[in-house]
């Protein structure tokens, strides 16, 4: 390996790495501002200016500049910083120095920079240019005098999020960074805009004047808003969540978030149930716990154990679907289920049958990719990004059976359903390493589901998805709580419902609903118990309401579409009279005389652990490790299937659930969205 000097010291360093990648290997901190690890290389700030030899005798941009073998790099040396503070001055030109009103400010790298290379006055007497705001949607709030054309904002979007929304127009004192029509960025991941500029040109709009960093407590957590479980860090102020920002997690999210995950944190304010309800005259009215436990124990006991359904939800933790199953499990209930969607999907077929066994990572391997009833940009719009970041390296295969949408990159559409994929069953192996399959809701989440995943299935072992070391077939849910649900046996027993025929008219006597609201409740003539965090379909519903914890305010296990179990930590205490749902549960069971073995939280999960052990495999993503032992041919049911296209069951991806839906944010999003498409299909 080649070998450079850094002030001194020397380093190896692999090919390939530019001045700045060796200097930071060397333990230096270089500043700048254009440059970003995820992003192509600009080098128009100039603020990471170093001195090199052999070379000329002057300053060189350390991030654009290759590094070479028994190279000497100077990183403190007058010449530089002369030179950086020169750059500095100049970058402070126009800047209007409106720290004291800034979002942005103490987390700002232009604050930060300027306190070690900016000067105590300036020598310019010009007046300071000023720009006009720009309209980039309801998300992103622009200051764009602040904006130093570093241009992070317009290779995010470009390369990243694949919109080509935004660019520079003008030329020297004219340049400005603008969106091309004057109209809002059209991604799903546009918050992350403001997170890498570095000067607070673009702030979040929705939490603008609305906190000091350092006023807030922070809380590592992760994500819910689909099935990804992004890595997320919770910052709140006294009881309310104030904003929450993404954690780097390579083997997830990378560094970015979803805009539905970061600004709904509105929605954890607004329509909280914060205390118990029964149902007296036809209207809801406040009870005790007390209250609330007797109609809930009464309706039970008087009911027969097989006209009992409960049903969970998708941002269910794993603590409380495992006290619930227990509890109603004593009971004998068999008609328990967490696939309110009507999935087809069931661990009788084994665990592998419903993960994403290449690992969302793994998509960066893969060499040809087949979208199957999924349309990712809107069910999980950073494994869009990985698989535009895999389509940017070139030499992938991509194609598409079902909806035909805008992905970000270009693919092979090969039809809108099961006959597209019929095509695949008897088509003989690939000529690719790793091919893998995607399949979402929109093929498995229908009365012929079965009957698809096993379609699927045998066109996956045809083809070699599956081999030593290799695991293509992928599920990619969009429901937090699914694969918790599944990995615990959270469907019906024997002679049980699923979750579909328990709300049917005359489905069920008594139903049990665990922050169930993405279910149509309109048939169903049981007697309905809902607890969760939110007043939503559900609670409008219910006959009794037991308000339970939204999921910043309890600790909790989820499982994500992966299989890799993380443990999301309480931020914030519940709302007014509502408690984490698990000792909801715990409580009701001494009402029902049927008492949970456990006491605390710890004691549940020990619990849990023991008898599904996934669960305490914190982290852990068993991606292609058991391929081996995956027969593909074990999965699903063999039956008739309709002619009906595979369609994405999320509709409106700002309004997937309770929370997004009482957000004023999301609902702006949506609206906005909705008018833009509406526009274009005219």
């Amino acid at each position: 390996m080649p070998i450079a000097k850094v002030n001194g010291v020397e380093i190896e360093f692999e090919p390939g790495m530019t001045v700045l990648q060796v200097a930071e290997l060397a333990g230096e901190e270089i500043p700048r501002f254009c440059y970003h690890e995820r992003l192509s290389i600009a080098g128009n700030c100039r603020m990471c200016l170093v001195e090199v030899k052999p070379g000329p005798p002057k300053p060189q941009a350390s991030c654009a500049l290759p590094a070479a073998d028994k190279q000497e790099i100077f990183t403190n040396t007058p010449m530089v910083k002369k030179a950086r503070e020169g750059v500095m001055e100049f970058l402070l030109i126009n800047h209007p120095l409106d720290c004291p009103i800034c979002d942005q400010g103490g987390e700002c790298d232009l604050q930060d920079e300027a306190m070690g290379y900016g000067r105590d006055d300036s020598r310019y007497v010009e007046n300071k240019r000023a720009v006009e705001e720009k309209f980039m949607g309801p998300l992103i709030k622009t200051t764009m005098t602040r904006c130093i054309q570093c241009t992070r904002c317009v290779r995010f979007a470009t390369e990243i999020a694949g919109v080509s929304d935004l660019g520079l127009i003008g030329r020297g004192e004219d340049a400005e960074i603008t969106t091309y029509l004057e109209q809002a960025v059209a991604s799903e991941l546009s918050g992350n805009l403001a997170d890498i500029c570095p000067v607070g040109a673009l702030t979040h709009k929705p939490w603008a004047f609305n906190y000091r960093p350092w006023e807030l407590k922070k809380t590592e957590s992760v994500d819910v808003m689909d099935a990804l479980g992004s890595a997320i860090r919770v910052d709140a102020r006294g009881p309310e969540v104030m904003r929450i920002l993404p954690r780097v997690n390579e083997a997830i999210n990378e560094e970015w978030l979803a805009d539905k995950s970061r600004y709904a944190v509105d929605g954890l304010m607004r329509q909280r149930l914060d205390r118990p309800y029964v149902r007296v005259g036809g209207k809801l009215v406040e009870a005790t716990w007390a209250q609330a436990f007797a109609a809930v124990a009464g309706k039970i006991k008087a009911t027969a154990p097989d006209r009992i359904g409960v049903i969970a939800g998708d941002l269910s933790a794993a603590e409380e679907m495992k006290a619930a199953l227990d509890l109603f499990t004593a009971l004998g209930v068999k008609s328990i289920d967490c696939r309110q969607d009507g999935s087809a999907l069931h661990p009788k077929w084994g665990r592998e049958s419903y993960l994403f066994n290449s690992t969302i990572q793994g998509i960066e391997d893969a060499d040809a990719i087949m979208l199957i009833g999924t349309n990712p940009r809107i069910e999980a719009p950073l494994v869009n990004a990985r698989i535009r970041k895999r389509w940017i390296r070139g030499d992938v295969l991509v194609g598409v059976v079902g909806e035909q949408a805008d992905l970000t990159f270009p693919y092979t559409y090969l039809g809108a359903g099961v006959d597209s994929l019929k095509r695949f069953v008897d088509h003989g192996p690939i000529q690719k390493e790793k091919p893998i399959f995607i399949l979402g809701a929109g093929a498995f989440a229908r009365p012929d589901g079965a009957a698809i995943l096993a379609m699927a299935a045998e066109a996956a072992g045809s083809m070699g998805l599956v081999k030593d070391g290799w695991n293509g077939f992928n599920v990619l849910h969009t429901a937090a709580s699914r694969v918790g649900g599944l990995d615990m046996g959270f469907v019906p027993a024997e002679g049980g419902k699923t979750a579909l025929q328990m709300v049917e008219k005359g489905g069920a006597d008594v139903l049990f609903l665990l922050g169930a609201d993405e279910i149509d409740l309109g048939q169903t003539d049981a007697f309905v118990i809902y607890m969760g965090s939110h007043g939503d379909a559900g609670a409008h519903r219910a006959d009794v309401v037991l308000p339970g914890a939204a999921y910043t305010e309890k600790p909790g296990l989820y499982v994500n579409t992966e299989g890799r179990t993380q443990m999301a930590e309480r931020a914030i205490f519940p709302k007014g009279e509502a408690k984490e749902d698990w000792t909801i549960l715990r409580a009701l069971s001494d009402e029902l005389g049927a008492r949970l073995p456990y006491d605390t939280i710890e004691q549940l999960r020990d619990k849990l652990i023991t008898d599904h052990p996934t669960f305490g495999q914190i982290d852990y993503a068993p991606g292609h490790a058991s391929a081996a032992a995956f027969d593909l041919m074990a999965v699903g049911e063999k039956g008739e299937t309709t002619d009906a296209p595979f369609v994405s069951p999320v509709k409106d991806f700002y309004l997937t659930n309770p929370i997004a839906r009482a957000s004023r944010t999301m609902a702006e999003c949506s609206s906005l969205h909705a008018g833009a498409s509406k526009m274009a299909a005219e």
